[in-house]
């Protein structure tokens, strides 16, 4: 679960959307991705096709967003601020949706910044920098 393959984390949002459009039961985290996923209808055909999605590579060269790192981003934001984690992030989200008059507004700036804090660590080799997170939070 904190570690899963490209496969694994793509076949949770397959399974989690499945799951939805067939009623069926949904645990928690299903239910955080589906309601994540009903933002982004652009994806919904995407994920109706797990065989010819699974194993797509998404590059910046083709001029394509990651659907699957998109909708991870948020469900990492979604746990973020459930948790208030870094401290201070609730906060910061709740000024951006008075600012923006919406959430999935509000979401996307956040995702930006979070997306920035992860290329930096990875770049960097370091842990995420959770003060420039916020202080990236705070100039939007």
């Amino acid at each position: 679960m904190y570690n899963p393959t490209r496969s694994q984390a793509r076949n949770f949002f397959f399974s989690a959307w499945t799951n939805y459009r067939a009623g069926s039961p949904l645990s928690d985290l299903d239910r955080v991705a589906v309601e994540i996923i009903a933002l982004h209808p652009e994806y919904h055909a995407l994920l109706e096709a797990p065989d010819r999605q699974v194993d797509r590579d998404y590059t910046p060269e083709q001029g394509q967003t990651n659907p699957f790192l998109h909708l991870g981003l948020h469900l990492g934001i979604a746990e973020q601020l459930a948790t208030d984690r870094p401290s201070g992030i609730h906060a910061e989200f709740d000024r951006l949706v008075k600012k923006h008059g919406d959430q999935h507004s509000a979401l996307h700036e956040v995702l930006e910044c979070l997306g920035e804090t992860m290329w930096q660590a990875q770049r960097t080799g370091m842990p995420p920098d959770t003060e420039a997170y916020l202080e990236c939070l705070r100039r939007k």
